[in-house]
This record gives structure tokens, C-alpha cells and sequence, in this order.
């Protein structure tokens, strides 16, 4: 076997592995089954404590079938919020922000689907809310501080919008007013400031605080390649806590002081919710778990209000899309530190983050983000030309050099050692590298997986449309063999069937067609064993690719298409003429110009 055949195979091998390493560590989500309306616990009076000083406020549940999030809502008095981005209300149970849609995106693309729901109310299946309060501390006690319960009153304002704030108010009876002001932009930045005015004519001190709780275990896509859980900054250090491993969490672990910068929240796949502190404060950051509540929390430190003073804070609440620009503009702007490393950009940051500023930027050029993933492969094969170039040529020369290494192959007979040592000569002599070949295809490993992790994780790529009926670069091809692609009058598959695998899209297709033109550039090599593996690639490659989202599947044909046209050019610039149409037809002949 020649070093040709050696490569090819070899080439292959590490093709399998990776693809066969990428299944194992990243299979494809499984169907989640929808949540069953079993009874759960239902009419909460309170929200778990803010930390260690805190008795636990949730009251005694009774057990009842979950509200629709519309009955939820209706049930207590709330103040209207109505900005550019988002929709919903704030309840005066508790002052808790608890009902928040968005306004641009929808569940599915089906026309008249429901606003994807972030924020849901106490009562319903799955409550998922944001609170904010004090910690009584010296001068004041538990029942003197507002509580989940606590019925507030609206001051000023009626409904909450960009420029237009809403004031609660609470006075305990006691000698403290306490005020919640909120207010919200244009995007998904919520400002919650609270104060507490002392007329009890002696001194007291509170600790404020504000937390983010989540009854039950939240939904989840349950796919490795994202995060899911917990995300902190923490005075320039990152961490990740999945939802599977909050209950585990001891104090130590779970809570950390922080010096200067941090915020904490929840993320999910293209949505989050995070608590975020005035940058240059010191507080704490919590994760917990208990009584099934998944809950983050920020505290402030101890306040004193001397008697007849005021005080107040100030904490900032993201709640909404993942949107790369909306959030690097809080960093930017707003000095919010590394709030961009919010997205789960992976292993391969160095390659992701740069990948989509250039795919993010081609798409305010161009407007679509179909087009937009070729310009980046045009891009991206651009820089790597140079590697392309000298493997291109290595090959050009090692073609040229055939008829010689068959006349070393006679001459060797059976004596290996010569004609290993007779090629290697034979290479040195005329300036080869045997091993070019597999350069541009280990270079493209790594891109290939960074860009499959950019349109997984970016909502940017969510129901983005190309051409046609491809309507979600995010999902794969919706077209199937199963009906001739829409021409017979029945459904294709469904994503998670199995026979999705086998009646493939029209875009995989095109994706086998595009290697297989691409091998045909070569003549059709003599021993059997390459032969066969050359001939089967294309067509595993097709069926193995035909799952993954339609924009993955873009970059690989515009990626193959690209590589036919330079491998071509380059053969012809060294005086190779590549036959493709005598390769297709069998003829496996080559001439030299």
C-alpha cells in the first residue's frame, strides 16, 4: 500500500473518529415529553429566604391543579407592562416582577403561535419569578419588612414603559414607608430601586436584597453542547452550575462574596434572567436549592437608617433574549463586566466569539442569514488559501510523480524498506509533503464544530430564514424524500423520528452530491480497498449530516463548492488538467497540459 492510500485511509479514520467522538459527546437532543398536569403545589404565600439570616417564607401549600398563566394573573391586582420589547404586568402581591412575554419572538413558526412566555406567576405549572426586598437586621423585625405577601400600593405611574415608571408603596405601621420604583428600556433591562424611609425615631439597619426563584425543575433541552443553569460573574471569574447540580450545592459553594464586579442569572437556550448589582458594589451572590425552588439571590450589605432618614438601593434586572448585540451593549455601555460571556460561547471561545461578530455583521450587510453563512465560508476559505494552495500543489506534484513511484514499486519488488526509503527521496528531490492533503481538512474540524456551536446557542440564528422552504437555519431541513419533498399529500417525519434519519432533506442531498463532485476531481484510484471507502464517504457523510441544522449543512455545501473551484484552479495553474467528466463516467484518465 503507497503513502497515497496510507493518507486516504488515515484521512478517513480521523474523519469517522471525530464524527463518531462528536455523537458521543453531543447526541442529538431527545423529544421532551410534555409536563403532565399532575397537582402540585399551587397557592405559595412567599418565596424561599434570601440567605442564612432569613427564616425560609414559604407558607403551607395547598395542593391544586395548576392555573392557566391567564387565570394566574387575574387573581391578584397588577400594574401593566407594555415596552418596545416586552409584555406583561407586575403583580402588587408581593411587588414581585412575575408575568413577562416578549414581543418579538413566538414559540414556533406556525402563524398565530403564543409569545414565547419568560416569567410566569405564582399558581401556575412551572412559577418562575423576580423579587426584591430587605433583610430586617438591627431596630426592625421579620414582620416589619415587606414579604412575598405583602399587599403594596401604587404611588405614581400606571403603566410601565420606556420613560414612564411605576412607584409602589407599603407602610408597615410601625414607623417604615417602603418604595419600589421600576422602571425598563427599550430592550430587557429592568431598574429596581428601593427605599425605606424611618420615622420610628430610633436606628435600625436592613440588608437589601433581590432574588430570582424558579418552582420545579425548569424545562430543558438536555443537549451537552449547551449550558443550562446557573451563570455568575464573580470579580472577573466565570462560573456554570447545571440545574443537576444545584441540589448538591452546600453553602460554601453555593454563596460567594463578591468585591467590586459580578452579577448571577439563569440561562437557558436563547433566554435568561440576571440579577446584576451597580458595578463597583459589594454583595453577595447565591445559588440554591430547596423545597423544590431553584433560586439566585443578591445581597446587599447592612444599611443603618438613622431616625428620620431615608436609604435606598439599586439593582438592575435582565430578563429576556440572549440578543448578541442588546447584551454587549449593557457591557459597553453600562460597564456590566463580561456580561457578554452570558452566552455559552464553549470550549472553542477563540473561535466562536469571532465567528459570529463576522457572521453578525455580514447579516447587517446583507440582511439574511443564509447568505450571510456563505459570505462567512467565502471568509473563512479566503484566509485558509494559503494552506489550501500548498496542499493543492503537494498533491498537483505527487500526481506528476506516478509513473515514477510504479517504476520504484517494480524495482522494490517486495522489499518495503527500499521503496519506503526509495519515495521519501523521491519527495525530498522534488520538494512534496505526502501529509499536505489532511491540513485544510484538520484545519476545518475545529471550525466546523465552532460554527455548529454559534448557530446552536445564538438566538440571532433562531427561525432565521435562507430561501425557500428553508424557514429555520436553527433546525434541519424540513423537506424529506418521505413525500417527494412536499409533492405528496402527506407530512414528512417528525424531527425525532427515526425515519427523519432515513428520509433526508433536500439541502443533505445537495451536501453529498457537493463531496461527490468534489472526489471527482481525481481520477477513481485502482486499489480496491480506497476505491470503496472514496465511494461510500460522500453518501454516510449525507445521512450522518442530514439531522443537523439546515445552516450547518449550508456552510459544508458552500464549503465543498468553494474547495472544488480553488482545487481546480490551482491543479490547472501547475499544469494538471483534472478530467471530472471522464472520472464520472468511469474513463479514470489524466492529461497534463
Amino acid at each position: 500500500m503507497d503513502d497515497q492510500n496510507k493518507n486516504l485511509i488515515l484521512a478517513t479514520a480521523l474523519s469517522f473518529l471525530v464524527i463518531l467522538v462528536w455523537f458521543v459527546l453531543f447526541p442529538p437532543p431527545e423529544p421532551t415529553e410534555p409536563a403532565p398536569n399532575a397537582e402540585v403545589a399551587a397557592t405559595e404565600t412567599g418565596t424561599l429566604g434570601v440567605d442564612a439570616e432569613v427564616p425560609v417564607q414559604v407558607g403551607e401549600a395547598t395542593v391544586v391543579a395548576p392555573l392557566a398563566p391567564e387565570e394566574a394573573i387575574a387573581n391578584a391586582p397588577r400594574v401593566a407592562i407594555d415596552s418596545e420589547s416586552l409584555i406583561g404586568s407586575l403583580t402588587l402581591t408581593g411587588g414581585r416582577l412575575d408575568d413577562l412575554s416578549l414581543k418579538a419572538y413566538r414559540d414556533t413558526l406556525e402563524e398565530g403561535s403564543d409569545l414565547v412566555r419568560l416569567l410566569a406567576p405564582i399558581g401556575t405549572d412551572h412559577p418562575y419569578y423576580a423579587s426584591h426586598g430587605w433583610v430586617a437586621a438591627v431596630g426592625a423585625t421579620a414582620d416589619q419588612v415587606p414579604t412575598a405577601s405583602t399587599e403594596w400600593q401604587i404611588e405614581s405611574g400606571e403603566t410601565l414603559s420606556e420613560g414612564n415608571e411605576v412607584t409602589l408603596v407599603w407602610d408597615n405601621g410601625a414607623g417604615l414607608i417602603f418604595r419600589k420604583t421600576f422602571s425598563v428600556d427599550e430592550h430587557f433591562l429592568f431598574t429596581v430601586t428601593q427605599s425605606v424611609e424611618n420615622t420610628t425615631g430610633s436606628e435600625i439597619a436592613l440588608r437589601p436584597y433581590g432574588l430570582v426563584a424558579r418552582h420545579g425543575e425548569p424545562e430543558q433541552i438536555g443537549f451537552f453542547i449547551q449550558h443550562e443553569g446557573v451563570v455568575r460573574m464573580s470579580d472577573g471569574s466565570m462560573e456554570e452550575i447545571n440545574y443537576d447540580d444545584m441540589p448538591d450545592l452546600t453553602t460554601d459553594e453555593g454563596r460567594i462574596e463578591v468585591e467590586e464586579n459580578g452579577w448571577i442569572g439563569f440561562s437557558d437556550q436563547y433566554w435568561m434572567t440576571a440579577l446584576i448589582p451597580t458595578p463597583g458594589r459589594d454583595f453577595r451572590s447565591t445559588a440554591k436549592h430547596a423545597n423544590d425552588i431553584y433560586q439566585i439571590e443578591t445581597v446587599y450589605p447592612m444599611v443603618t437608617v438613622a431616625a428620620g432618614a431615608s436609604a435606598s438601593a439599586e439593582t438592575q434586572f435582565f430578563a429576556g433574549a440572549q440578543e448578541w448585540e442588546v447584551i454587549r451593549g449593557y457591557q459597553n455601555d453600562l460597564g456590566i463586566d463580561r456580561f457578554l460571556d452570558s452566552i455559552d460561547w464553549g470550549w472553542f471561545f477563540f473561535l466562536t466569539k469571532p465567528i459570529f461578530a463576522v457572521l453578525h455583521w455580514l447579516n447587517g450587510l446583507i440582511g439574511n442569514m443564509g447568505w450571510s453563512i456563505i459570505g462567512l465560508t467565502l471568509i473563512i476559505k479566503a484566509l485558509l488559501l494559503p494552506l489550501a494552495y500548498k496542499s493543492y500543489v503537494s498533491m498537483a506534484k505527487m500526481r506528476e510523480l506516478q509513473p515514477e513511484m510504479a517504476k520504484l514499486k517494480e524495482a522494490a519488488g517486495d522489499d518495503r524498506e527500499k521503496l519506503q526509503k526509495g519515495m521519501m527521496a523521491l519527495y525530498k528531490e522534488n520538494k512534496v509533503n505526502p501529509a499536505s492533503g489532511c491540513l485544510p481538512i484538520l484545519m476545518q474540524i475545529p471550525i466546523f464544530f465552532s460554527l455548529y456551536k454559534v448557530i446552536f446557542v445564538t438566538i440571532e440564528l433562531r427561525h432565521a430564514p435562507w430561501i425557500g422552504w428553508v424557514n429555520d437555519l436553527s433546525a434541519p431541513d424540513s423537506s424529506s424524500l418521505f413525500n417527494l419533498f412536499g409533492i405528496l399529500p402527506w407530512d414528512a417525519p417528525a424531527p425525532e423520528s427515526i425515519l427523519s434519519l432515513i428520509f433526508i432533506g433536500i439541502m443533505p442531498i445537495v451536501l453529498g452530491i457537493s463531496m461527490w463532485l468534489q472526489q471527482k476531481l481525481n481520477p477513481a484510484p485502482t486499489e480496491p480497498t480506497q476505491k470503496m471507502i472514496l465511494a461510500w464517504m460522500p453518501w454516510v457523510f449525507m445521512f450522518m449530516l442530514g439531522s443537523f441544522a439546515s445552516g450547518l449543512v449550508l456552510y459544508w455545501i458552500a464549503n465543498n463548492t468553494i474547495t472544488f473551484i480553488q482545487q481546480y484552479a490551482i491543479m490547472r495553474s501547475q499544469g494538471f488538467k483534472p478530467d471530472v467528466f471522464g472520472n464520472i463516467l468511469g474513463r479514470n484518465k489524466t492529461d497534463t497540459e
